[in-house]
C-alpha cells in the first residue's frame, strides 16, 4: 500500500506546555491518560475524538501534544485545566503552538541550576538554589522529611 499523497493527508499541530513546578520526572503514559482524562471531561468524548490528542514528547519539563489542525486552541484550554499527574501535583502552562515538532524545540528552554556552590544558609538551615528563564529562583530546604519551598524575585535578591 502507498502512503498518502501530503494534500490527502490530516494536517497536525503541536502544542508545547511547560511543566510546572520544573524538575519534576514524569511518565510519557501518564502525562497523556491526564490529557486525554482533561480533555473528555471539558470538551466531552466526540469532540476528544475529532481532536485526536496524543502526547509526543515529554521530558526536560516540557510536554509536546499533537492534535488535529482546528482544535489547537480547546486543547490548549484542556491542557490548563490538568492539576495532576499520577499523584504529582502539576501544571501545564502552553507556550507555543506549531505545525511541527522542530520549530516547538527552538523554544524549549532549559532550567538550569545556578551556577557557583548553589547552597545557601538563611538563619540555622540550608538550602539548594535553583534559577529558571525569566529570572525565578527557588530555594529548596535541604533534608529528608519536613521540606519548605522558598521563592524570592530578583529584586529580594538585589535587596540583601
Amino acid at each position: 500500500m502507498r502512503p498518502r499523497p501530503p494534500a490527502m493527508r490530516t494536517k497536525r499541530r503541536y502544542v508545547l506546555a511547560r511543566i510546572l513546578p520544573s524538575g519534576v520526572e514524569l511518565d510519557q503514559k501518564q502525562v497523556y491518560l491526564s490529557v486525554i482524562e482533561a480533555v473528555t471531561s471539558l470538551l466531552g468524548d466526540a469532540a476528544a475524538g475529532l481532536a485526536q490528542p496524543a502526547v509526543v514528547f515529554c521530558e526536560g519539563g516540557y510536554v509536546v501534544v499533537r492534535c488535529r489542525r482546528g482544535t489547537e486552541k480547546d486543547i490548549a484550554v484542556a491542557l490548563a485545566t490538568v492539576t495532576a499527574v499520577a499523584d504529582e501535583r502539576i501544571a501545564l502552562r502552553t507556550v507555543a503552538t506549531s505545525g511541527t515538532i522542530h520549530a516547538l524545540r527552538r523554544r524549549m528552554k532549559p532550567v538550569r541550576q545556578l551556577s557557583g556552590d548553589g547552597e545557601v544558609k538563611i538563619g540555622e538551615t540550608y538550602f539548594a538554589v535553583y534559577r529558571y528563564p525569566r529570572q525565578k529562583v527557588d530555594l529548596v530546604e535541604k533534608g529528608i522529611k519536613h521540606q519548605k519551598s522558598l521563592f524570592f524575585t530578583e529584586a529580594d535578591l538585589e535587596e540583601r
